[in-house]
Parts: structure tokens; sequence; C-alpha cells
């Protein structure tokens, strides 16, 4: 996490988008050997190709990401359309559930300023249209996942 944070302090990033943790970890090996070069041989060149190659992969990762991100987005409100005057209520939901992907109908309800009937009708509407999915199994106090965007993030 320091390395993003180092970049963001110089300019050189807007905000600590590139995650190379995962990259380091992936490569636990390469990333051992590199930083023993350095300290056994002074190869500093080593280091900094290993490095270069994790911000370029980290770099495509998140790019490839951001594009999934924004056809999904282009999809569910395409699907959200169809609900007639429920739709815009459902794309206030849906701005909702980029920044907390996992909702119910208090959630809902507090966000959209809307009342839990309403919250109940438009969760299930959105799981009729496949964008939730419940997540608990329990008959009352449900969770309710974004799941097809929270796998974005996992692969």
């Amino acid at each position: 996490m320091s390395i993003p944070l180092y970049l963001i302090s110089h300019g050189l990033l807007a905000k600590p988008s590139l995650y190379l943790s995962d990259f380091f970890e992936r490569n636990r090996a390469g990333y051992y050997d590199a930083l023993m070069r350095v300290r056994a041989a002074d190869d500093m060149i080593h280091w900094i190709r290993f490095f270069l190659n994790g911000v370029a992969q980290t770099a495509a990762k998140g790019r490839d990401v951001f594009r999934q991100i924004l056809t999904l987005r282009t999809e569910v409100e395409q699907a959200v359309l169809g609900l007639g005057k429920r739709a815009q209520t459902a794309r206030q939901a849906l701005n909702l559930l980029y920044r907390k992907p996992i909702i119910n109908a208090d959630d809902a309800t507090k966000a959209l300023s809307i009342s839990t009937p309403t919250a109940n009708k438009l969760i299930q509407a959105m799981v009729d249209l496949g964008i939730l999915v419940e997540i608990t199994g329990q008959q009352r106090y449900r969770s309710y996942a974004f799941e097809r965007y929270f796998r974005l993030f996992i692969s």
C-alpha cells in the first residue's frame, strides 16, 4: 500500500487505484528474488523491471475491470428502464449499489427516502431482473447482493 501512496504524493496517481499488493502476492517468489538480488548483488535494474511489470499488469487488469463495470452499468440501466414509474428510483438504487453492493430493505428505505413497502417492491423487481440476489436465505431481514458487480473484482 505504501507504493500507491508514494505515487499519489508525487502527483503520479490521482487516487490509490493501483493495487500492487495483489501482484506481489501472486508473484511472491519473484518478489523475494528481486529484493534479494538488490540486497546481494545491488541489482536494482532487476527490481525495477519486476516492479514495472507489476505496474503494467495491475494497470491492465484495472482497465479491464473498469470496462466491465461500464458494460454492466449500461446493461442494468437498460434493464431498469422497463420498470415504468419505478425506473427513476431504481436508477438511484443502482447508484447506491455501486457504493454499497450489499443492501437490505432498511438500507434502501433510508438511502432513497422511500417507504419500506416501496423498498421491498423495488428490491423484488431488481431480483426479478437478475440485478440483485438474496444472500441470507431467511424469510425476514433479508440482505441482497449486487453479485455481478462483486464478481468483477474477484477474478
